[in-house]
């Protein structure tokens, strides 16, 4: 399997010291005034994990108590402080870049482990030596699939059609692995960074997030590389946990948006692998629909804000 250096990557774990104890597993919790849902995610954690797991918060500059509150009630957990947001890639490789355990876990504020499913998951890394990514199956608040949990990233001129058919409101898309049932078992080509479970070995060889990326698309990249490194990325949806999508970074306003495309046009440019022209599309393409979503959201914001208007919500 080879290496693949992506901007962010430096820095990979190292062995641990002679002695020193190394822990079953690691979590990795990025939280961003998330201290209303940090709780649920923790406790899940503490109590769904293998004994001596360690967990670790990188808080991303956060004003509403969040660091206080979890240094306070969990005071065993690792607390990481940033006075910045410097994004989602570039918080997680604090950690990552440290690493000790054999096994690491990507877990997002707004998501809760149920009990089983990293002991599950954790059991078929041990069985299968070549998954480097391992994802499962999330549910979102009302029970059903969160679709990101398991995707198939489309080609360039699939992804420019997909994108400029967003510009006038047309849905569908095959990016979310339709042919692997939910509770089906398989290789994707990308599960969600809310719940990623990482051999660490394949992590040091394929390098760590892309913090070029800064929130959104770093872990389609991620899985990409991993890849093409000769690792599999798989979903297990047999075991479950929830993700309450859209908690830790609330409604998308028109700079979540703006990141967002801009993570998705970095990714075609990254791995497109397509002629010039077609890249050149698929990046019209994630703009156009950019500048439709931030015009109708502005309106929006707008016509709620004037005297009588309805509250954006």
């Amino acid at each position: 399997m080879s290496e693949q250096t992506t901007t962010g990557t430096t820095g990979l774990p190292a062995p641990a010291p002679a002695g020193t104890a190394v822990p079953p597993l690691e979590v990795v919790v990025v939280t961003y005034r998330s201290r209303d849902l940090v709780d649920r995610c923790l406790g899940s954690a503490l109590a769904h994990t293998p004994p001596g797991t360690r967990v670790h918060v990188v808080d991303n500059g956060s004003t509403d108590g969040t660091v206080e509150h979890v240094r306070a009630r969990y005071p065993d957990v690792a607390v990481t402080v940033r006075p910045d947001n410097p994004g989602f890639a570039v918080a997680n490789n604090l950690v990552l870049r440290s690493v000790r355990a054999p096994v690491v876990l990507l877990l997002n504020p707004d998501c809760e482990l149920h009990a089983g499913t990293v002991d599950h998951l954790l059991a078929r890394l041990a069985a299968e030596p070549d998954v480097g990514v391992l994802g499962c199956r999330l549910l979102t608040a009302d029970g059903t699939l969160d679709h990101a949990a398991k995707r198939m990233i489309p080609s360039p001129l699939e992804a420019a059609r997909y994108f400029a058919a967003r510009v006038v409101g047309r849905r569908g898309g095959r990016y979310t692995a339709p042919d692997l049932d939910e509770h089906a078992s398989g290789d994707v080509d990308a599960v969600n960074g809310a719940f990623m479970l990482v051999r660490t070995s394949a992590l040091a060889e394929v390098g760590l997030l892309d913090e070029a990326y800064w929130m959104y698309g770093e872990d389609l990249d991620w899985c990409t590389r991993f890849r093409r490194a000769g690792w599999r990325v798989v979903y297990d949806g047999t075991v479950s946990s929830t993700h309450l999508k859209g908690g830790s970074a609330g409604v998308r306003s028109v700079r979540l948006n703006y990141h967002f495309h801009r993570s998705m046009a970095r990714y075609y440019r990254t791995h497109g692998g397509a002629p010039v022209p077609v890249r050149a599309a698929v990046t019209g393409a994630v703009w156009a629909r950019f500048a439709a979503v931030a015009t109708v959201d502005t309106a929006r914001r707008a016509l709620a804000a004037a005297p009588g208007g309805r509250r954006a919500a």
